[in-house]
């Protein structure tokens, strides 16, 4: 279910380290600015180096615009007999290649960690800019506003934005919480800002919004890696508390749009507190995170053109691993069978297939993601007794072709856990043709979402608006 574990994730955090470039210049083919495209999984993600160069030195800016990331400055630059080498301690890697006769192309490779990835840098006189239409400018016609709120019992700052409509208040009133990995207030990924897009559309109809930065991101305070789900519902609540000491806002009508994992922190907060009077659950897990898991795995490696044999390998092997997950508790003890689970499992493959899965080295680095406290705690959290004590109304979209939470499983599960629980006031949508960021999409693979340009779908934007207004006249 996690959006965000791509390679290049850890660039989001790169920004505040800056490093002088000192290596000097042979002459000026590098000038200039140097676009590549890296495949990771079949996820596209540009990259940009920037190369300035001033009495006999060089300074190299890094890129990468499908994250937003821009001006990572690589510190140390060697040019010598064609061979280019471009290193950028602040994300522990490197660009290493040889530049053409033409000096107009570097063929090489992007080494971060234990991964060696293929790259083409091309010489361009362009910038690459990506085509997102439904991205709002400014000037907005409504009140846009940085805020900072506590949570009080982790003691840490989060920091946000409150989108105000012109006008007479009090008015409704939504907090957005992001899906999983790290994520800023827009839910940033792969260039597209899907909450910028919802918190402006919602606001030019009436209804006020909030969305922050989750902790230890971007502004807000706080030590993501330590956290699970049940610290971001913290984090939620102390929203909600924010938004109820806010005059423009009435107390009465705050909700909750949560996305993906978002969508399994709402139904938390709302059995918590009478203070929810309503949650959007927008593709929200209404399966135990194994199960999930499972499944998105099997349907993301179909769509991406793998054989049955190696779906059912790899879904065997994920069923053993999380089996050892739920059922050891000392993690010291758990590394040490999952690293003999990877490492057995790698000698297995055949030549081939392990020419398709990468080095060994980096596929152990693989379970060091399993023992961290988040994933722990999803992968044994069961979404249903929590839904079941829901008493709000709910709104649960999910996008037909959804292959990370599978609209069909998913939708039918929430609906019988809130039926159990005795709630009367839902509404169960499924959009055929969405995917799980609620793109048109074709087939609905990762592998899909920086290419489309559209953000979120405006017929997914309408259904919200209009059940929000109708749940709160």
């Amino acid at each position: 279910m996690r959006k965000k574990l791509f390679l290049f994730a850890v660039l989001v955090f790169a920004l505040s380290v800056i490093f002088p470039t000192k290596t000097f210049s042979q002459n000026n083919a590098l000038k200039g600015r140097w676009l590549g495209t890296l495949n990771i999984s079949g996820i596209e993600l540009h990259l940009v180096f920037n190369v300035t160069e001033k009495a006999g030195k060089y300074n190299v800016t890094m890129d990468s615009p499908d994250q937003g990331v821009k001006g990572i400055q690589v510190n140390k630059v060697t040019y010598a007999n064609n061979k280019v080498r471009f290193d950028v301690a602040s994300v522990n890697g490197f660009f290493e290649g040889e530049i053409n006769k033409g000096r107009n192309k570097i063929t090489g490779k992007w080494k971060q960690g234990a991964n060696k990835l293929p790259i083409v840098l091309e010489k361009t006189d362009k910038e690459y800019k990506l085509d997102r239409p439904q991205e709002p400018k400014k000037p907005f016609p409504y009140i846009s506003e940085d805020v900072t709120f506590k949570n009080n019992k982790d003691g840490i700052t989060l920091a946000g934005t409150l989108t105000l409509p012109k006008g007479k208040g009090p008015f409704t009133a939504v907090v957005l919480i992001t899906g999983s990995g790290p994520q800023n207030r827009d839910e940033e990924i792969l260039g597209h800002k899907p909450f910028l897009v919802i918190s402006d559309y919602l606001t030019r109809n009436g209804i006020a919004v909030l969305r922050y930065d989750d902790r230890g991101i971007g502004k807000s305070e706080g030590e993501f890696p330590k956290a699970t789900s049940l610290d971001f519902a913290e984090d939620v609540f102390s929203a909600v508390q924010y938004l109820e000491t806010r005059k423009e806002i009435n107390p009465k009508k705050i909700g909750l749009i949560g996305h993906s994992e978002g969508g399994l922190i709402a139904p938390m907060v709302a059995v918590r507190t009478n203070d929810v009077a309503f949650i959007v659950l927008l593709a929200g897990p209404g399966l135990p995170g194994s199960e999930l898991i499972t499944l998105q795995a099997e349907l993301i490696s179909r769509a991406n053109g793998e054989n049955e044999k190696n779906i059912k390998l790899g879904k065997d092997f994920n069923t053993k691993v999380f089996n050892e997950i739920n059922t050891q508790t000392d993690n010291a003890e758990l590394k040490i069978t999952l690293d003999k689970m990877f490492s057995n499992f790698y000698d297995g493959l055949s030549k081939d297939e392990k020419e398709k899965t990468g080095s060994k080295k980096s596929f152990m680095l693989k379970s060091k993601t399993l023992l961290s406290p988040w994933f722990r705690y999803f992968l044994k959290y069961d979404p249903r007794p929590t839904l079941e004590k829901v008493k709000c109304p709910v709104l649960a979209l999910n996008g037909g072709k959804d292959l990370q939470v599978p609209a069909k499983e998913d939708l039918m599960e929430i609906e019988k856990a809130l039926k159990k629980g005795g709630n009367k006031n839902y509404k169960i949508v499924m959009l055929p043709g969405l995917n799980h960021l609620f793109q048109t999409a074709k087939t609905g693979s990762p592998s899909e979402y920086s290419k489309i340009t559209e953000t979120f779908s405006p017929k997914a934007l309408k259904i919200i608006k209009n059940w929000i207004l109708k749940v709160t006249q």
